[in-house]
Parts: C-alpha cells; structure tokens; sequence
C-alpha cells in the first residue's frame, strides 16, 4: 500500500512513517520542516519505499501529484503547540483550514481514502468529562487568539464531512489528545518535553497557572496503532474519533512526578498564564476523552501508563543533553 503522509517529518508522523514501513507499506511524506525536521526520519531516509518531499500543503499542483499517486492520505500538517498558536494566529488559521482544504480537494478527484487529524481542543470549554466524539463544543471567544486552533481544527472537521457527503470522499477523523513520547520537542510549549528538561538541568519546573489543570497524557506509539488501525477499518469512514490515555493528571501533580522521577533537586513554579501567553487567555479545566468508540471499531486502546512515558521522555531528553540526539 502506498501512503502520503503530510507533516510526516513531525513528532506523530515520524512515528507513522517509520511503523508503516516497518509494516511493508511504501511512505511519501511531505513536510515544509517548520516545525518537523528531517532527523526525525533520520532512521528510515535510506529505505527504498521511503520518500521525502520538503514542501508545502498549500502547493496545490504538489499536493494533487502525491495524493493521487497514494493510496491513502494521512494529513497531519498543521500548526501546533499554544504558545505558537497565541503568536500567530494567522499563520495557524491559513494553515489549517487552506492546507486541509487543498487535500481534501485532491482526494475529491479520485474518491482517495483520507485521515484529517483533529484535536482535543475542539471540545472548548466543555466541562462534561468524559469527552465524546459526539459532545457538543463549547469555544471562547473570537477575539481571543487561543481558541483560533481549536476553531481551525473544528472548521477542519466540518470540510471533510462536507467533502464526505457531497463529494464522496472516505474521510476519517482522529481527535488527539495530549500526545506524548520520544522526538517531541517542547519549543512551541509542550509540556512534559519541558518540565523533563528543565528537571534534568536543574531549572525551574514551569507550571502555567494554578497547575490544577487536568490532562490525559498518551503515548506516541499508542496514538500511531490507533491512527493505523483505523486507516485500514472498513467502519471508520465518515467518524470521528478520541485517541488518547483515559489516565488523568493535574499539571501539578505531573512536575511533581517528572521531579520525583529525574531525582531533580529543581524547584516547582507557578506563573499566571498572562505572563506565560497574553492577558485574558482561558484554558480547558480537564481533557479526559471517551474511547470507547476507538475500541469498538479497532479492538485497541492506548495502554502505555503515564509512569512508563515519563520513562520514555526522560531517556529521550537525556539524549538530547548528551548531544547524542
């Protein structure tokens, strides 16, 4: 099977591509490396089912030209991570919406199989946990550039049930939840690649806010085995669905964890997310998904624990300080 994977240079797509190789598939990705780099594929760049093309979604003579030579198209470029979302609220509007529209018209040409990944932060500010994929969304308002992301990726959604129904185009939705693990970088204010580093070097573990915050953290490698396992399920087109731990954490409870399991001396640091980010911002209270419809169609749900992934990131971040990554 032949398939494109854009943002495949990311964290979740080199995981992608390296398991669909490992599976026998042939792998196209295209990345514009803006946030993704080319050592994350460092592993498989000589393998002969593998080809990169340093490029943009928003190419659209490109995007048709490897579309239609894949079987399937996993669309995983977007803009990431809240700090890069706070600050440049146009560069992630643009390149969610017009990147997926331009993919999913090329499958339109041919009826291709789609996977359009999605986020948890479409459920807004809904306070009703455990989050089903068919829960009503609850977003702040326009003129607060935090919910310009989840208002992306929502609208995103929206095009590839439109492009499902009127255009006859087998899309799937996968809705990620705080996905964590090896290769993720916490340049753009991912959280647990941060607190790691700053624990191993004896920094300040930074927590935005009162820390009271509630997240489920899932492993990369889950996420990929949901993510491919889906692609192949013959009742996935048309659906979406929650891809992540059911595992919950208070913010503060995991520095104090990653604090406990580095043997950091570092202190723990609590600062008002208007000093982190802008005045006003607004976060999501708890972020539990449902996935009981993941299961129910696949078989599978995410099983690493939060212990073993702190181990994961821990070894991960290490390397990098030892520059041997």
């Amino acid at each position: 099977m032949r398939v494109l994977i854009t943002g495949g240079a990311g964290f979740i797509g080199s995981h992608l591509t390296e398991k669909l190789l490992g599976q026998g598939h042939s792998v196209t990705v295209l990345d514009d490396l803006s946030t993704g780099a080319a050592d994350n594929l460092a592993a498989v760049r000589d393998k002969e089912e593998f080809k990169l093309h340093v490029g943009s979604c928003l190419d659209e003579p490109l995007v048709i030209e490897l579309v239609d030579q894949a079987d399937y198209t996993i669309h995983l470029a977007a803009a990431v991570g809240v700090k890069l979302i706070v600050e440049r609220p146009v560069h992630t509007i643009e390149t969610n919406v017009k990147a997926t529209e331009v993919v999913l018209a090329a499958a339109a040409k041919k009826q291709k199989r789609v996977l359009i990944a999605s986020t948890s932060e479409v459920y807004g500010k809904s306070v009703k946990v455990p989050f089903h994929e068919d829960d009503d969304i609850s977003l702040g308002p326009t003129n607060r550039s935090r919910w310009a992301y989840a208002c992306s990726k929502a609208l995103d959604e929206w095009l590839a049930f439109a492009y499902c129904s009127e255009k006859n185009v087998p899309a799937i939705i996968i809705r990620f939840f705080n996905t964590v693990g090896p290769r993720q970088t916490g340049r753009y204010g991912m959280v647990l690649p941060n607190f790691v580093r700053q624990a191993l070097t004896g920094e300040d573990i930074t927590v935005f806010g009162d820390g009271k915050q509630a997240r489920c953290f899932g492993h990369v490698h889950d996420a990929v085995e949901g993510l491919t396992r889906l692609m192949m399920a013959k009742d996935a087109v048309g659906r979406v669905f929650n891809i992540g731990s059911t595992e919950e954490v208070t913010i503060s409870q995991l520095a104090e964890r990653v604090k406990k399991a580095t043997g950091s001396s570092s202190s723990i640091k609590y600062i008002p997310y208007e000093e982190a980010y802008a005045e006003g911002f607004e976060d999501m209270p708890r972020r539990i998904p449902d996935v009981t419809r993941l299961f129910e169609t696949t078989g599978f749900k995410p099983e690493r624990t939060l212990d073993e992934i702190i181990a994961d990131v821990i070894e991960d971040q290490k390397a990098i300080l030892e520059g041997k990554r």
